[in-house]
């Protein structure tokens, strides 16, 4: 089969092309496991954080990618959980143990044995990809396959830190970055607080136009004054000035949501200009999200599709995945990037 590799850690401000194509054998699928014939791919911030070392993947070369949707192809022998040609998708988690104490409590997304699809084990840019049977989901008929992709990561994540943020109708969320992610957690939003204001802090002005389009109440840079503090808000940007900022933007009691793997290289005089009386006094919070659980892939993609939430995509072919990464990087282009085999 053909796949994208990935064989050493990368700069992306020099590297171009840090994925070779190759052939690989076609994964057979063990005895619980299905073999997906893999239709398209999203790609997804968390592939720049593999490439360029922040969260490298445990072995090379190593297929990125987890925003998976195909079709089952095979099956091992005891694998009966979904037909033959069913459409399925694959998420960031590939397995977790099922036996310690966080995957007995419904946070297998915290297993010390979790292991991330297209980190620690081959994942969706390629042909052919193999997962455990338990950790695949059907998809609502409602949704393409290129739309359904980026449910799986950016839709299934931000529907966990909407959750952490613990949002009550009538009040304020904030916005931290306005990407894949971003702009599903406000299509959720609208839907199940449709009293509450949004507020989106974005670097560029076609960000920020594409939040108020999206309805939002404000929008503007995160060194901005908004017309009002948020209760909540939601930070997805690799960056650590956000974090800083957005604690001054909370209101008493507020909680900050921090929805990124891993922030790059943080700036140390930013870190030194956090202040306790400014930004974190009154009780404020910050609470990370750590990956997510198949509990979050399955409620989300049942409440996209009762919405419905159709993100808003542009695809690449599957030769030009070096290209959308590149975009990721540098463009910052709307909405989110997928992958379509030919």
């Amino acid at each position: 089969m053909k796949a994208l590799v990935l064989r050493r850690v990368c700069d992306l401000l020099t590297e171009f092309a840090p994925l070779k194509m190759v052939d690989l054998p076609t994964p057979q699928p063990g005895s619980n496991e299905i073999l997906i014939k893999v239709s398209c791919c999203g790609v997804c911030h968390t592939e720049l954080d593999e490439i360029e070392g922040r969260t490298p993947p445990s072995h090379y070369p190593m297929v990125l990618g987890h925003q998976v949707v195909g079709n089952v192809y095979s099956r091992g022998t005891d694998a009966s959980r979904f037909s033959d040609g069913t459409r399925v998708g694959i998420a960031w988690i590939f397995s977790a143990c099922g036996s310690c104490e966080f995957c007995k409590n419904k946070l297998e997304n915290l297993c010390p044995d979790f292991k991330g699809t297209g980190r620690d084990a081959s994942g969706g840019y390629a042909e052919y990809i193999i997962v455990h049977e338990k950790f695949a989901y059907a998809i609502p008929e409602i949704f393409s396959d290129a739309e359904a992709a980026p449910l799986l990561c950016a839709g299934a994540i931000g529907y966990r830190s909407l959750k952490l943020s613990q949002l009550q109708n009538h009040q304020t969320l904030g916005l931290s970055g306005f990407g894949a992610s971003g702009h599903l957690v406000l299509k959720m939003t609208r839907y199940l607080f449709p009293d509450s204001k949004i507020i989106v802090f974005a670097r560029r002005k076609q960000e920020q136009d594409f939040a108020m389009a999206l309805g939002a109440n404000w929008a503007g840079d995160i060194s901005d004054v908004p017309p009002y503090r948020a209760n909540a808000i939601i930070d997805t940007t690799p960056v650590w000035k956000n974090i800083v900022e957005s604690m001054r933007h909370l209101k008493p009691a507020g909680r900050l949501i921090i929805n990124a793997i891993r922030k790059e290289k943080n700036d140390k005089s930013v870190l030194l200009n956090l202040s306790y009386q400014d930004h974190l006094w009154m009780e404020k919070e910050i609470k990370s999200v750590a990956n997510i659980s198949r509990q979050d892939v399955e409620e989300f993609l049942a409440l996209a599709a009762q919405i419905p939430i159709k993100p808003e995509i542009q695809t690449y072919p599957f030769d030009q995945a070096n290209e959308a990464l590149y975009d990721l990087k540098h463009k910052h282009v709307k909405g989110a990037k997928v992958l379509v085999m030919k």
